[in-house]
């Protein structure tokens, strides 16, 4: 099995200033100086291989932070080979490190290398989702406008989800692998079978409180939740879903937070086409 990564790591650690200090062009124009005035070569040189080391362990500080299952899939020496790679062909172009890495799953994807690891992009893909939950805006609970269930028609309610709330479908047992290397649970032997066995998993992603949650989907809930992501009436949603068991599903929305609440569908204006079905 793989080594069981840890998640507590701190975000924002790194910043532009870092980067800064890793200044190619800048030395490129001090070993050009160096030469005219009679500087020592080698030492120049050991300057940039100084600072190119520099900047591959901050992308591999920066890409484990956001990707720790990914790094513990791949294990040390090619997860930093990755890192320096994605670093070296997607430079980061924001000043806090912690917004860079969101094309790695597109990356991981095409990579040849890793092309027998098909279910890698994926790990990325929720991994970097589970990222930006940390930072979504803070939203309370509002248990009591759930009364509107039952004093109005379906189609004009829509539920509210905990901002940043996603489905994401994979062709692989995406949530037991991630949740296995995070929560231990299923275990990795578990995890391996059902990656042996080609099970299918879709992903249900959230924040609950300050703690960004995994879970696998119940029947239709993905087209459930998008529908209403998307801004479909509850009736709507529930039609697009016939297989979820709607009652048992908010049940357990509300009880983790998924669901906060519901509202009042807004009213298209006149020059607003209604949503697409």
């Amino acid at each position: 099995g793989h080594p069981r990564g840890q998640r507590h790591c701190k975000r924002g650690a790194l910043t532009g200033a870092d980067l800064g200090r890793v200044d190619i062009a800048g030395l490129a124009a001090q070993a050009l100086l160096g030469a005219q005035l009679g500087g020592a070569p080698e030492r120049i040189c050991r300057g940039l291989q100084a600072y190119s080391a520099h900047a591959g362990a901050l992308a591999e500080r920066a890409l484990m932070a956001a990707y720790p299952v990914v790094a513990q899939l791949l294990g040390p020496d090619s997860f930093a080979a990755l890192a320096r790679d994605f670093w070296r062909k997607h430079p980061p172009l924001r000043g806090d490190m912690a917004q860079w890495g969101e094309t790695l799953p597109a990356f991981v994807r095409i990579s040849a290398q890793l092309a027998t690891e098909p279910y890698l992009a994926d790990v990325a893909r929720a991994e970097w989702h589970l990222h930006c939950l940390a930072t979504a805006p803070d939203a309370q609970p509002d248990l009591p406008s759930l009364s509107l269930l039952t004093q109005h028609d379906a189609d004009t309610l829509t539920l509210t989800f905990a901002p940043g709330s996603a489905c994401l479908a994979s062709n692989w047992p995406l949530v037991s692998i991630v949740n296995a290397h995070r929560l231990q649970d299923p275990s990795l032997e578990q995890a391996g079978e059902r990656l042996r066995g080609g099970v299918a998993e879709t992903a249900v992603l959230w924040r609950r409180g300050f703690a960004p949650q995994l879970r696998e989907a119940m029947p239709d809930e993905a087209s459930f939740v998008g529908a209403q992501i998307d801004g479909l009436s509850l009736a709507e949603a529930v039609a697009r879903a016939p297989g979820l068991d709607f009652a048992a599903w908010l049940h357990l929305a509300v009880q983790t937070g998924l669901v906060l609440g519901a509202q009042m569908r807004p009213i298209p204006s006149s020059n607003e086409p209604p949503p697409q079905p």
